[in-house]
């Protein structure tokens, strides 16, 4: 049974928000921390700074209540749940540097008995580190006196409130009872299974989760590629190749995004990189496919009745979603502008508002809305699926060069 009254949760991102939404509508006090302006105050008025269906509403119903607040200070807390970044360095190996840097506001509030759940992704031996990490910030603190787990999130953009509760949870923990603690605060809104292990197997249950997912979409990459070249239909081919009562072959697209599937791999390889060749290889496969519809995309500008204007349809890394991270559409879009700098490019994302940091200030770029863009544009690029263009008329492409990486179109 849950006796935890008061979290903390470090990050309010696309899962720490979410999750500190759905702890505070269950009455628990939490307090929000996070170091950008926007966030803290999008939070402190009920809103939330980013696109997340439902989430909006608990954010609301919990400030409205008093559970739920934000500040740029980590408080006194008898549970800390930390969901910061963890992305990899150049030699793929994890960053755990916002690891630590949450702890550092952790360690000088604690006083002895609280519970610190990591739930960011990580390489195996990261909450080991986060333990260790702050025992010495803490030295007066004993082993015995600092409860630390690992919960890894396992939810879908898009549909996160409800995964949140309805699906099955891992915990790990440094001990056993850190494993019960945490899993009696989860059992407060996820009804699902949440099942205990240590902590090392739990890190590796999420990145063997989206390895598996990785090596898949792979699979289906290669086969778009295979296809192209030989003249085959790739969406027909996997509907038919599916048939097959054993066959589950997952869709193709141009190359994998996200915070997750796109990172978690490489912690896999840098931790054993002799034994990982499936998944490294796997891992290249989708990263060299954005490098294939570059391809693709100047091929069609060389055509007699180019217009001067591509349309690049979708900057997300997944259907109807304002979320950027590892999106393989903005590396696309990036290089292809930058490379091409007599072409205008006409970027179409209907989920934002501003093009992100990493195309600002290409001349030959701007955001377009979604009707402009592909009434004027020579050749349209599809990157993402979103519904909006699910529902354009065959009679607006016609006459133009479609390069559809996600078979919307066909």
């Amino acid at each position: 049974m849950n006796n935890i009254k008061e979290v903390a949760v470090i990050g309010l991102g696309y899962i720490g928000l979410p999750t500190a939404a759905i702890l505070a509508s269950k009455g628990i006090a939490v307090r929000g921390v996070d170091v950008t302006p926007r966030t803290v105050e999008a939070v402190n008025k009920g809103e939330v700074p980013f696109v997340e269906p439902a989430l909006g509403e608990f954010v609301s119903a919990a400030v409205s209540a008093g559970t739920l607040s934000a500040s740029f200070e980590t408080p006194e807390a008898e549970a800390y749940i930390v969901a910061v970044p963890t992305p990899f360095n150049d030699d793929y190996t994890a960053d755990l540097s916002y690891i630590e840097a949450a702890a550092d506001g952790i360690a000088p509030v604690l006083k002895g008995g609280e519970l610190v759940i990591l739930e960011s992704t990580s390489p195996p031996g990261a909450t080991q580190h986060l333990f260790d990490y702050l025992l010495n910030k803490r030295p007066d603190l004993s082993a015995d006196n600092l409860l630390v787990a690992h919960c890894p999130e396992r939810v879908l953009p898009g549909y996160v409130m409800e995964e949140l509760v309805t699906n099955d949870r891992i915990v790990g923990g440094i001990t056993p009872e850190a494993a019960d603690k945490a899993k009696a605060l989860y059992e407060t809104f996820c009804q699902a299974d949440i099942l205990t292990t240590d902590a090392k197997t739990a890190e590796m249950a999420k990145l063997v989760e989206n390895s598996y997912r990785d090596v898949n979409i792979a699979f289906a990459n290669e086969l778009s590629v295979i296809s192209d070249k030989l003249g085959i239909d790739v969406w027909e081919l996997i509907s038919l190749a599916n048939r097959h009562p054993r066959v589950n072959i997952l869709q193709p697209g141009p190359g994998v995004g996200g915070h997750c599937i796109a990172v978690d791999p490489w912690f896999i390889v840098s931790a054993a990189p002799e034994e990982s060749q499936l998944i490294r290889t796997a891992r290249n496969t989708n990263d060299s496919k954005p490098n294939w519809v570059i391809n693709k995309v100047v091929a069609a500008t060389k055509s007699s009745g180019f217009n001067g204007k591509v349309a690049v349809m979708g900057l997300a890394f997944k259907a109807n979603i304002d979320d950027m991270r590892e999106s393989p559409a903005i590396e696309i879009t990036r290089q292809l502008a930058e490379a091409n700098p007599t072409v205008e490019f006409l970027a179409v994302e209907p989920h934002v508002e501003a093009l992100p940091k990493k195309l600002e200030g290409i001349s030959n770029l701007t955001l377009t809305p979604t009707d402009e863009a592909l009434k004027s544009a020579g050749v349209v690029t599809l990157l993402v699926d979103h519904d909006q263009f699910k529902s354009v008329p065959a009679t607006v492409l016609a006459g133009k060069e479609i390069i559809d990486t996600r078979g919307l179109w066909r």
